[in-house]
């Protein structure tokens, strides 16, 4: 999300300093590079996929495809941009992208874990209440258009306070806020609660409920002479999409760490090692953007 979230500029002031090596410049070039292709091209192929075969246009399927859009348009326009960056401590992109850079990943990254919430909100009213009607491909459209408009919302003081200025001859990008520094560090408190640790909260209950009825007893409503089949085919997709909010989970934990801690402890940012710290994390936040196609070809055969 962040060179964005510009709590990441008090670290980058202090980091830009540490010239890399160029072999160790090369590998993260490479790390980066790899998030963007796989992640491109395996998101493109899932879009494919859904919207030019009749039969995968499922409410799951179009929260799929939103959550597969959110995540190629995060990897194209924001993760090497990110690096470069995180890398340089040198903005060089205008003060448009600028204000584009730290409004868009915050922005994806809220479509992308409200459309998980969604599909999991879907399951729990298949599994557990299947005599009740379904969402429609109008109403799930309607959905979709709620949780961006919710996102841009959301991001809208980083878009609105971003700005580029120059000290010692270097071009930063930072979300000059109005108050004090402390503003920065309460928007990610609230980023992190909204964006992470509400939506797993929902997913965790209503998953859990869902995995003791379909791991632990009949399906209510369910007693057609192909149970099994039907049992079998929703086990999967449940047990699919658990494994994507998983990963989600773990690929961004390191990253809400990492702004808790240096909010904290803004000494840590005059430490050497802290832009290592800071390119992995960065990095791990943002493949988690290339693993969801790789999820789905292992575990779903349509």
């Amino acid at each position: 999300m962040e060179a964005s979230h510009n709590e990441s500029n008090a670290a980058m002031n202090y980091t830009s300093k540490f010239v890399q090596p160029p072999w160790r410049v090369a590998l993260w070039s490479i790390a980066y590079s790899f998030i963007l292709a796989v992640a491109v091209f395996g998101n493109l192929i899932v879009i494919w996929i859904v919207l030019a075969h009749k039969r995968m246009r499922t409410v799951t399927n179009y929260f799929l495809l939103n959550l597969a859009f959110s995540d190629a348009s995060m990897a194209a326009f924001n993760t090497l941009i990110n690096f470069i960056y995180a890398s340089h401590g040198v903005w060089y992109f205008g003060e448009a992208y600028c204000k584009f850079q730290n409004f868009f990943p915050v922005t994806s990254v809220f479509a992308s874990i409200y459309s998980m919430t969604a599909i999991a909100v879907d399951r729990y009213m298949a599994i557990i209440h299947p005599l009740k009607p379904r969402l429609s491909a109008k109403a799930t459209t309607c959905i979709i258009l709620v949780i961006w408009c919710l996102a841009m919302a959301l991001a809208f003081p980083l878009c609105y306070y971003s700005t580029t200025f120059t000290i010692r001859n270097r071009t930063l990008c930072q979300v000059a806020w109005p108050r004090s520094a402390n503003d920065a560090f309460m928007f990610h408190i609230i980023l992190m609660v909204l964006v992470y640790a509400l939506p797993l909260v929902i997913m965790a209950i209503t998953y859990t409920i869902v995995g003791v009825t379909l791991w632990g007893g009949e399906i209510p409503g369910d007693s057609s002479d192909n149970y099994h089949g039907q049992l079998q085919a929703k086990r999967k997709v449940v047990k699919m999409m658990i494994i994507v909010v998983v990963t989600f989970a773990l690929c961004w934990l390191p990253y809400h760490v990492y702004f808790i801690v240096m909010g904290l402890n803004k000494d840590l940012g005059r430490r050497k090692f802290i832009q290592q710290v800071y390119l992995s994390v960065l990095w791990l936040a943002m493949s988690s953007t290339m693993y969801n196609p790789i999820i789905y070809c292992c575990l779903n055969s349509r």
